[in-house]
């Protein structure tokens, strides 16, 4: 599962820097992604530093494999992460290389890189033009960034929270609020007041909450995994909660068996639906009054590790890691699961980010 394969690479992070990054002996190729797409972030292997960055375009089905490779030069590094698309560029998070990368999202030329006073990033969410919140694994801060200087200007103290038991992870903003989830070895959601980059609220929530969304009603959703079977910090029942991000008081919540390992919340276009993972892709409505009893999309024996929706159309894209070691594939279903088709990427494919 992905959750104990992050844990695993967390105990290991202090051990190996991974990714050095170097110019290849190689042409840089041109790219023009000016009409919109999807970017598939193939996180590679802990200490290969064999992360990829692939894109799609689904108007005409085609794909392009390591295309930050073939714009730049040179590879991500170890353990691409996550993407966030913002102010016409494309934020890279390579975890343990210990960078954000920005590119340009048409041609995909690298325009700078945060890569300093970051210990292990996980996430990127933007506060404005001039700040930016990172968060980190096996770290009890959130670090603070200017996306113009490319520099950390400073870090949010999360309290309660020891460097060995650190992690942040997700982020939503609400208002002149960002909520945040406390993922490895944490049961609590962070409420930050950007204005003085401070915590000023928190909410237990279950054991390891991975994923948080707000809906089109105002409402947050956050999944939590349950942790694992013989993890120190508990083991329990995943669950599923709607929250009011005013007050972070949970509404309802959702109870999972304590065999399932929920995770890769996530959200429509229009806000109103909700999907996620567990061994198959489940969704339900926002106003639904309990769990769905069959998945809109079977597994088939696949190991399916990402999730994205289209904003556009729905369509919902899975990707499946495979055994982790081969190439790994991303299946593209319409709404209803009806298959539209599939294709190769890089290894262990796990996070998305829409060009739109």
């Amino acid at each position: 599962m992905k959750i104990i394969t992050r844990i695993i690479a967390a105990a290991l992070v202090g051990l190996t820097l991974g990714g050095c990054m170097h110019r290849d002996d190689t042409d840089e190729e041109a790219f023009d992604a000016s009409q919109g797409g999807l970017f598939i972030c193939n996180e590679g292997n802990f200490q290969y530093s064999n992360g990829t960055l692939s894109y799609y375009n689904p108007g005409e089905a085609a794909v392009e494999n390591e295309v930050f490779y073939r714009a730049n030069g040179f590879r991500l590094g170890d353990v691409v992460q996550s993407m966030t698309a913002y102010g016409g560029r494309g934020w890279i998070v390579v975890n343990n290389s210990q960078v954000v990368f920005a590119i340009d999202l048409t041609n995909f030329r690298e325009i700078g890189r945060i890569d300093r006073g970051l210990t292990s990033p996980r996430y990127i969410h933007f506060v404005s033009d001039e700040k930016a919140y990172i968060t980190q694994l096996w770290d009890n801060r959130i670090a603070i960034a200017n996306p113009k200087t490319m520099e950390v200007t400073g870090y949010i103290q999360v309290p309660g929270m020891t460097m060995e038991s650190g992690s942040t992870e997700q982020m939503v903003s609400w208002g002149k609020y960002v909520i945040c989830t406390c993922w490895s070895y944490q049961n609590r959601i962070i409420k930050i007041d950007t204005s003085a980059d401070r915590v000023v609220a928190e909410a237990e929530v279950g054991i390891q909450p991975n994923s948080i969304v707000l809906d089109a009603r105002g409402k947050l959703w956050v999944l939590t995994d349950g942790g694992y079977q013989g993890s120190p910090y508990g083991y329990e029942g995943a669950r599923l909660m709607r929250i009011d991000p005013a007050t972070l008081k949970i509404e309802r919540t959702f109870r999972f068996a304590i065999k399932d390992s929920p995770a890769e919340l996530t959200l429509n276009g229009a806000g109103d639906r909700i999907y996620w993972l567990n061994d198959d892709v489940w969704s339900m409505s926002v106003d639904a009054q309990s769990l769905p009893v069959r998945p809109t999309i079977k597994s088939q024996g696949t190991k399916y590790y990402g999730l994205t929706v289209s904003p556009i159309n729905g369509d919902i894209y899975v990707a499946d890691a495979i055994d982790y070691q081969q190439k790994g594939i991303i299946y593209r279903y319409e709404a209803d699961g009806t298959l539209i088709g599939r294709f190769y990427v890089g290894v262990t494919p796990g996070a998305f980010c829409w060009n739109y």
